[in-house]
């Protein structure tokens, strides 16, 4: 029995050593945790349990039936995250580069079935050269099968991934499908194809970081939502995130005890508002003033900065907040800013998180660019996703709802529950000066006319009166009581049913 176990203690280490010592140290002078060392920093202490620690690839071409490495370049199991279970799969680099193979591909699918049986978060470590070439189609097949149950799992179980390497090809396509993806600057890459081919077909000469490295993806692209500096701020920061998240849709987000009381008034939000109409402020700071101690976790800020969306807490509650940024663009939606929202405003109803809307908006961006781009369709997105969401939806309009933005960003009318209006609030077809010039285009005969009539709209519409006597507006709130008419509002909202007609699923204009 002896000789049996120090058998099985020695294949333990042998997948524990990954692709050996020499690659393991070449894989650290990088500045990279090894896959293993990625699992103890996500996972609570003690608590992960792997599976299939022993799988080998069955390729027998180009020589790889004589180079087998238990695990196969992948970690695949269970553990914790503050005590809340997570399915985790991290990619191994020094062994095949990472790459997918068959076998490869059956462990990842493993867990991943089990994660939705279950009701559990999948989270992929992800740092692979893409498809494992020596198996051609298998590898292949693989992919396909992994891609497969991303979709199957999508918005039954939230799916994050984290980009801590060179990632290409359909290595890339997996990440894509999930709720969140993360990325680590200066070491993870994402391209369809790397900047060897792209010089061939396109004659382009691009570095790794040009064409697919953290900068673009969270700035230009959109294709990633944050990016931190190493593997270790990376993970702390994923855990951190974690904790704002359902176990799967079967389940309410988890609430946190906070000594913030829900009652907490906030006079400095009363002179948040500029006098001038036409001069910013910063959104963030009304987001940080009424959530639960500050804490709110952003998502994409610098992609689309016009539109801000993340992760916060009311009254110990996850809630998902979505705000114009009247400081880029005025807070006009475009085509970046509506797909990052809707985005978001889906992945909230799919697991049951409240939403809470501040509105500052003077409209969709004007121009060209915008409309031979599709603005009309990518616009169309948001309001899609907030008139079927069936969560709880509250409304503040800080200053300006002007025209069809008014409807789009969770208006009483996409069955908003609950929608203030600060005193400040303006809401109309457009701004006094635009609608005067064209009610009156043809009766303006001096500019002390212009002024008149610009005036008389500006006291009808610059306020929120008449929407509030039509029912559109609940209630006109006073700044400083935001926190506590929020809080109010999603406690009352808690038991909210609310269900759309049967469909197979919906058409959501792509």
């Amino acid at each position: 029995m002896q000789s049996v176990l120090k058998q099985l203690q020695e294949k333990r280490e042998a997948a524990k050593l990954g692709g050996g010592l020499k690659r393991i140290e070449a894989h650290r002078k990088k500045g990279k945790l090894t896959a293993r060392e990625r699992l103890e920093v996500l996972l609570d202490p003690g608590s992960f349990e792997e599976w299939d620690m022993f799988v080998e690839h069955r390729c027998q071409d180009f020589g790889m039936d004589k180079t087998k490495i238990p695990g196969d370049g992948v970690i695949t199991g269970y553990g914790k995250i503050e005590g809340r279970l997570v399915f985790v799969f991290s990619q191994d680099f020094t062994v095949f580069g990472g790459s997918l193979s068959e076998t490869n591909a059956l462990k990842i699918g493993k867990i991943m079935d089990k994660a939705m049986q279950v009701g559990a978060p999948i989270i992929g470590l992800n740092d692979s050269g893409g498809a494992r070439i020596q198996e051609g189609v298998d590898s292949l097949a693989g992919y396909a099968d992994v891609f497969q149950r991303n979709v199957l799992a999508s918005g039954v179980v939230p799916q994050i991934s984290v980009i801590m390497g060179p990632c290409a090809g359909g290595a890339v396509y997996s990440p894509a499908m999930t709720d969140f993806i993360f990325m680590v600057k200066d070491s993870s890459y994402m391209f369809v194809t790397g900047p060897d081919v792209v010089k061939t077909v396109t004659h382009e000469t691009v570095t790794h970081e040009e064409l697919g490295g953290a900068l673009p993806h969270t700035t230009k692209s959109g294709v990633a939502d944050l990016a931190f500096e190493n593997d270790v701020e990376t993970l702390l920061e994923l855990r951190r995130f974690f904790e704002f998240l359902p176990l799967s849709n079967r389940e309410a987000p988890p609430l946190k005890t906070t000594p913030d009381s829900p009652d907490r008034k906030t006079v400095s939000l009363d002179t948040l508002i500029p006098q001038s109409s036409s001069k910013g402020y910063d959104m963030k700071d009304l987001i940080h003033k009424v959530v639960d101690e500050g804490n709110f976790f952003e998502l994409q800020p610098e992609f689309a900065a016009n539109i801000i969306i993340g992760f916060g807490r009311m009254n110990g509650e996850t809630v998902g907040f979505v705000a114009n940024q009247p400081l880029v663009l005025a807070g006009c939606l475009d085509i970046d800013s509506s797909r990052k929202a809707a985005r978001f405003v889906r992945f909230c109803d799919c697991f049951h998180i409240p939403l809470v809307t501040f509105v500052d908006v003077p409209g969709f961006l004007p121009g060209t660019v915008q409309e031979h781009g599709g603005i009309i369709k990518h616009g169309a997105k948001l309001l899609f996703a907030y008139a079927e969401a069936t969560v709880p939806k509250v409304t503040i309009i800080t200053r300006k709802a002007y025209g069809g933005a008014y409807d789009v960003m969770s208006s009483k009318h996409l069955r908003g529950d609950v929608n203030f209006a600060w005193p400040s609030a303006e809401i109309a077809v457009m701004g006094p000066k635009g609608a005067v010039e064209i009610i009156f285009r043809n009766q303006l005969d001096n500019r002390r006319e212009v002024e008149t009539y610009t005036e008389e709209y500006r006291q009808k519409f610059a306020n929120p009166v008449v929407a509030a006597s039509r029912g559109y507006i609940d209630d006109v709130i006073m700044p400083h009581e935001t926190r506590t008419s929020i809080c109010k509002s999603l406690q009352m909202l808690k038991n909210k049913k609310l269900e759309n007609p049967w469909k197979k699923h919906d058409n959501i204009p792509l």
